[in-house]
């Protein structure tokens, strides 16, 4: 097993990922949702994987331990995994890199069942010390299906914000879109079932042509008696929900006007 980082590059122009040897080695720390998927992942393209491995486990040597752990908890990690490896990266989106080499955060969503295919196609985003850090970074989101591009430790919190509000906050509208379902007398499941059409036509719109061009419905047509019935109905079924409304409506009013605009 090789522990010293210059093991990580070989001279050779056959290997497609030049950053790796093939006999390069992972341990892989934290054994949540990601960490789990990650090193069966990352197992299927030909490393060594360690783990996942809990925080309380000893850590065996290893080309690069990869910190799948909560953000509070990294420099901790760090710490115990720095003489036992020879690059350290971490998969937060959020955290900078004060105590690792490089970080690689998959822009995917995980709940722990996925299968390795799971990275195949998603954008990977990477920040890196220095050009070998670089290179690792690259190839190890290129080994797993991914796309890297780069995000440096200055809008790395605003790159995460992003990401929270189109997976997160998507969840959370989808939540109260469930709840007023509900007061209308429709199931829960058949709710998912009629609005996914919907949410899906919507999301592909967005990709094609953006928030402005894509939107649609009464606050787009300037229908204010429709969103004040709207609101009222809210208000009378579920008013927990009425704040969360009057807040999208009036950022929809934005998005309205910029496309009354062009």
């Amino acid at each position: 097993m090789a522990s010293e980082p210059t093991d990580l590059n070989p001279e050779s122009t056959m290997n497609p990922f030049p950053a790796f040897a093939p006999e390069s080695t992972i341990a892989i720390i934290g054994a949540g949702r990601l960490g789990g998927v990650l090193a069966n992942a990352l197992r299927t393209t030909g490393f060594t994987v360690y783990g996942p491995l809990h925080r309380s486990e000893q850590i065996p040597r290893a080309d690069i331990a990869l910190l799948c752990v909560p953000d509070a908890a990294i420099p901790e990690a760090a710490i115990a995994a720095r003489p036992r490896a020879g690059r350290i990266g971490h998969v937060s989106g959020a955290t900078p890199l004060d105590d690792v080499d490089f970080s690689i955060h998959p822009l995917q969503t995980f709940t722990g069942t996925e299968s390795p295919d799971v990275f195949h196609g998603i954008g990977a985003a990477i920040a890196c010390r220095t050009p070998a850090d670089r290179s690792i970074a690259e190839d190890l989101a290129r080994r797993l299906g991914a796309r890297p591009f780069e995000v440096d430790d200055s809008h790395r919190a605003g790159y995460h914000a992003a990401a929270s509000f189109a997976s997160n906050f998507v969840l959370t509208v989808l939540g109260a879109a469930e709840q007023l379902a509900a007061s209308a007398g429709i199931p829960a499941d058949e709710t998912r079932d009629l609005l996914a059409p919907l949410l899906r036509r919507t999301v592909d719109n967005w990709q094609r042509r953006g928030a402005e061009a894509s939107l649609t419905g009464p606050i787009a047509r300037g229908d204010e008696a429709t969103v004040a019935r709207q609101r009222a109905a809210i208000d009378d079924a579920d008013p927990e929900v009425t704040p969360l409304f009057d807040e999208l409506a009036a950022s929809t009013r934005a998005i309205a006007r910029q496309k009354a605009a062009v």
